[in-house]
């Protein structure tokens, strides 16, 4: 790719279960320039997220999905390159939600200039980004956590997940991490000083899990669904609180579940146990923001919040790499790093 072009991934049609090369196609296209007002940036990092798989759908949800020959979308981190925009120049570093391509033109609405010299620039679109604001919203609005309390989380090495046990841990609770991996278990305990951690892959999963919660669950952190979220219901005590963050296990299926209707056996356990379920945007709580600024900061500067990330290099990678982060590949964060990094 020289100067004159530019890179994008776009939705040629809508999935049928995983996302193929099919379905998602990597295309040059010439070099975007700006026009008055307005400013050139190139990628340097692109986020992938499980929310992505729901905007490659015609279905109806809480954002507007995607359409076939759109690009898809995501936040980045990026270079100003050009700029004929007041407020930013040439070398400003910022974050912004371009989507997967190499290049795009903005007009600098939603887009919000970093200090390298403050955090590393990916922590933009982790620890520091969406998905820190996703577990602080979430966890500390509707799971309400009190001192002494069980947290279970599930996908609990994930962007979202290892920094909602590491505030339950803050708050005084008890963290136990679900994940798919032995090395995802260790370092759920090793980096991340949950109290315990289960492989849902285990043979006696249901059991472990048990074991590790001797006082039941006071807050289950959803993050999966399917099998995982099943093992948990019976752990549940009264007054248990499960904030919904997301149900990646469900995310690619193209039929209804097999087996027998649970709904009313669940809706059973909400009345006797007097459960709190609650689904959540993180866009819901943006009042929190600074909070979460300050709290986050402050909790990773004395150590108390540790983060991993999984930095994939190459944009024609992209595609493989969301796959992966569907089918629980990665290890923390999952980043893309697309072009040269200037702050390294």
């Amino acid at each position: 790719m020289d100067a004159t072009t530019a890179q994008r991934i776009y939705l040629v049609r809508y999935p049928d279960g995983m996302p193929t090369d099919a379905d998602l196609k990597l295309e040059s296209m010439p070099m975007p320039r700006p026009g008055a007002d307005e400013m050139l940036l190139r990628t340097i990092y692109l986020s992938l997220d499980p929310y992505m798989r729901g905007r490659m759908s015609p279905a109806k949800s809480y954002a507007k999905g995607i359409k076939p020959g759109d690009t898809m979308v995501g936040a980045t981190v990026s270079e100003v390159m050009e700029s004929n925009l007041d407020g930013f120049a040439p070398g400003d570093i910022v974050l912004s939600y371009d989507g997967w391509q190499t290049h795009a033109v903005s007009n600098g609405k939603g887009v919000v200039k970093l200090d390298p010299k403050a955090a590393p620039i990916t922590t933009a679109l982790g620890v520091l980004g969406m998905p820190g604001f996703t577990a602080y919203a979430g966890l500390l609005e509707h799971g309400r956590p009190r001192e002494g309390e069980t947290v279970v989380v599930s996908a609990a090495s994930g962007a979202v997940g290892q920094i909602v046990g590491q505030i339950a841990r803050i708050k005084g609770c008890r963290a136990i991490g679900i994940a798919g991996a032995d090395d995802k278990c260790r370092m759920i305990l090793d980096e991340f000083g949950f109290d315990a951690a289960v492989n849902y892959k285990d043979a006696d999963f249901r059991d472990r899990l048990a074991e590790a919660c001797p006082k039941g669950v006071d807050i289950y952190f959803e993050n999966v669904g399917g099998d995982v979220f099943r093992a948990v219901l019976p752990l549940l005590n009264d007054f248990a609180r499960i904030p919904v963050c997301g149900r990646i296990a469900h995310y690619n299926d193209t039929t209804l579940p097999e087996g027998p209707d649970r709904l009313p056996q669940f809706m059973g356990m909400v009345l006797t146990k007097r459960l709190s379920v609650r689904g959540f945007i993180q866009f819901d709580h943006l009042d929190l923001l600074p909070d979460f600024r300050r709290d986050m900061a402050a909790w990773i500067r004395d150590g108390k919040v540790r983060y991993r990330e999984d930095i994939v290099d190459g944009f024609e990678n992209t595609v493989e790499a969301f796959r992966g982060l569907l089918t629980g590949r990665n290890r923390g964060k999952l980043i893309v790093k697309v072009g040269d990094d200037p702050t390294r």
